[in-house]
C-alpha cells in the first residue's frame, strides 16, 4: 500500500508541476526534477529506492516507443550517417574522457571510473524528446539529435558490460569480444524489433476495433523488449526499431477515429510515466548522498567536473561533424549555432541511471563492491544537472541561436498545405458534379466549405467551420461525400510530404485535423 501511496503522491505532484510548466512555458521534465528533489528534502519524506527492473520492464518500453514513433522516415534518412558517427564515436570518445577525469578528480579507482564513463556516456532518448517537444528547430537538426539519443544505447550498453565486468571480475578489457557483442546487441535487436513490427502490421491491418488495437499498440513496445531481452539482444533497440517501422505507417494502420483514440491513450500514458520517473529522479538523489562514505563529501565538485567534461568534449566532437555535414547541405549553411544547439540539447536522463542501478552490489569474491554509491551518487547528480541547467536554459540558446524556425514559418508551411488539400478536394468536387446522382444541393455545401478552407488558407487560421441541414437525406449524402474529399486530402498530404513541401510536425498536424473532422462525419 504503501507503494501505491507514493506513486499516487508521485502523480499528483506531476500534474500540479506540469500545469504551471505550461504557464510558465518552462519544460516539464527540468521543473519535475526541481520539485521532486525538494520534496526529498522536507522532514519526513520516505526514503525512495528506485528498482532498476521497474524502469527497464515498465518504463523504458512506451516511452522509448512513443518517441521512436515520432521519427519521420525522410529525414532520419537523410541524417543517418551523421547519427552512427555520434551514436558509435562520440560514445566512445565521452567513455574514454569522463573516466580520465574521474580517475584525476576523484577518489574513485579506474575500473568504477570506466564504469562511470560507459553508464555517463550516452545521451537519453526519453529526455531528449521530452525536453525537445516545444523547441521549433529545423526538422534535420531535430532528428539528429532525437535520433542519436535513440541508437547510441547499443554502444553505450555494451560499454557498461564491459566495464562492469572488469569492476567485478577484477578481468583485463577483451575488445574483440566486445566489438562482437555490440553487433549482437545492435543486429539482434534490430532484426527482432522488425520482425515484431511486421507482425503487428498483419494483426493491425485486419484488426478495426478501438479497444484491441489500443491493447495491441500498448502490448507492442513491451513485446519487442522482452523477446529481444530473451534473445540476449538490446531490448531498447529492438523497441526503438519497432516504433520507428510502425509510426512510418501508422497512418495506413488504421482508421481517423482509432489514431485519435490511440493519440489520447498514448499521450496519458507517456505524460505519467515521464511524470513519475523524472519526480524519483530528483527523490532519489538525497538518499543516495547519505549513502556515501564520509571521504566522498566532495561529490558535488566531482559532479559538476563530470558534467562539464560530457559539455566539452560534446561539443569538440559535434563542431567537426557539424562543418562537415553542413558543408554537404544536410544542415542548411554552414554557422557556429547548429553545433552548440546539438551540444546543449544532449542531456542526460532516465537510461544512465537504470544502467548505474543495473551495476553489481558485490564483487565476484563476494566483497562489496567498492565506489559503487559514489557512482550512483554522480550519475544521479550529473543527469539533475543536465536536466535542470541545460534543460531550463536550452529553449533561450535555441532562440538566440537563430536556427529555430519563426512562427510565421510554421503558420505559412500549414496555410499553404491547407490550401493544397483544398484545391485538391474542389478538383474531386468537380468529378462529382457529373454525377446526376449528386444532389446540386450537397455540391453546393461542399463547395462552400471548400472555399470557406481556401479563404481560412489565405488569412493563415487553422479554424474550420461547419454547416447545417435539415434533410436527413441530404445529410448522410453529404457526409458519405465529404469523407470520400477527405479521403483525397489525405492522400494530397501525404503527397505533399514525400515532394519535401512540407514537414513531419505539419503533416502530422493536418492529418489530427482531418482524422477530428472525418471522426465528427462518423458520429453525426
Amino acid at each position: 500500500m504503501r507503494s501505491v501511496g507514493t506513486v499516487l503522491a508521485l502523480v499528483v505532484l506531476a500534474t500540479v508541476v506540469a500545469t504551471f510548466a505550461r504557464r510558465w512555458r518552462i519544460p516539464a521534465p527540468s521543473l519535475l526534477v526541481v520539485a521532486g528533489l525538494a520534496v526529498a528534502l522536507l522532514p519526513g519524506t520516505p526514503q525512495i529506492e528506485i528498482s532498476p527492473d521497474i524502469i527497464g520492464l515498465v518504463v523504458l518500453p512506451p516511452l522509448l516507443y512513443a518517441s521512436a514513433e515520432e521519427m519521420p522516415w525522410r529525414e532520419l534518412r537523410a541524417v543517418w550517417k551523421p547519427v552512427g558517427v555520434l551514436a558509435i564515436g562520440l560514445v566512445l570518445a565521452s567513455a574514454a574522457a569522463v573516466s580520465a577525469v574521474a580517475v584525476w578528480v576523484t577518489p574513485l579507482s579506474w575500473q568504477m571510473a570506466f564504469v562511470l564513463g560507459a553508464v555517463l556516456a550516452s545521451t537519453d532518448p526519453v529526455a531528449v524528446t521530452a525536453l525537445g517537444r516545444r523547441l521549433s528547430l529545423p526538422p534535420r537538426v531535430q532528428v539528429l539529435v532525437q535520433a542519436e539519443s535513440l541508437f547510441n544505447d547499443a554502444t553505450s550498453l555494451v560499454l557498461v558490460r564491459v566495464a562492469a565486468g572488469i569492476a567485478v571480475a577484477s578481468a583485463a578489457a577483451n575488445w574483440g569480444a566486445a566489438g562482437g557483442q555490440f553487433l549482437l546487441l545492435a543486429g539482434g535487436g534490430t532484426l527482432i524489433g522488425a520482425a515484431v513490427a511486421a507482425v503487428i502490421t498483419l494483426i493491425r491491418r485486419r484488426t478495426e476495433d478501438p479497444v484491441l488495437e489500443t491493447v495491441i499498440a500498448l502490448v507492442t513496445p513491451y513485446a519487442a523488449y522482452l523477446l529481444a531481452e530473451a534473445a540476449h539482444t538490446s531490448g531498447v533497440t529492438s523497441c526503438v526499431v519497432a516504433g520507428v517501422v510502425l509510426g512510418g505507417r501508422g497512418d495506413r494502420l488504421t482508421n481517423a477515429r482509432i489514431r485519435l483514440q490511440l493519440h489520447a491513450v498514448y499521450g496519458t500514458v507517456v505524460f505519467l510515466l515521464e511524470s513519475v520517473v523524472f519526480s524519483l529522479i530528483g527523490l532519489a538523489l538525497p538518499a543516495e548522498v547519505r549513502a556515501l562514505a564520509d571521504g566522498d563529501r566532495a561529490w558535488p565538485l566531482y559532479a559538476l567536473a563530470v558534467a562539464g567534461t560530457l559539455v566539452a568534449v560534446r561539443l569538440l566532437w559535434i563542431a567537426p561533424l557539424s562543418a562537415v555535414v553542413q558543408r554537404k547541405g544536410a544542415l542548411g549553411r554552414m554557422n557556429w549555432r547548429v553545433p552548440v544547439v546539438l551540444t546543449w540539447a544532449g542531456t542526460r536522463g532516465v537510461m544512465p541511471l537504470a544502467a548505474a542501478l543495473s551495476i553489481p552490489v558485490v564483487a565476484k569474491d563476494g566483497t562489496a563492491l567498492a565506489d559503487r554509491p559514489l557512482v550512483l551518487v554522480l550519475t544521479t547528480s550529473v543527469v539533475v544537472v543536465t536536466l535542470v541547467v541545460q534543460g531550463f536554459s536550452l529553449a533561450p540558446v535555441v532562440r538566440r541561436s537563430g536556427i529555430a524556425l519563426e512562427p510565421a514559418h510554421t503558420v505559412r508551411e500549414e496555410a499553404e498545405a491547407r490550401s493544397r488539400l483544398a484545391h485538391a478536394g474542389l478538383a474531386r468536387l468537380e468529378e462529382l458534379a457529373e454525377l446526376e446522382a449528386v444532389p446540386d444541393i450537397v455540391l453546393d455545401r461542399l463547395r462552400r466549405s471548400l472555399n470557406a478552407r481556401l479563404d481560412d488558407a489565405r488569412e493563415r487560421l487553422a479554424h474550420n467551420g461547419g454547416n447545417t441541414t435539415t434533410a436527413e437525406s441530404t445529410d448522410l449524402v453529404y457526409r458519405q461525400l465529404r469523407r470520400d474529399l477527405i479521403a483525397v486530402e489525405t492522400a494530397e498530404l501525404q503527397s505533399l510530404y514525400d515532394a519535401h513541401r512540407i514537414s513531419d510536425t505539419t503533416r502530422r498536424r493536418l492529418q489530427r485535423s482531418l482524422d477530428l473532422e472525418e471522426t465528427r462525419l462518423a458520429g453525426a
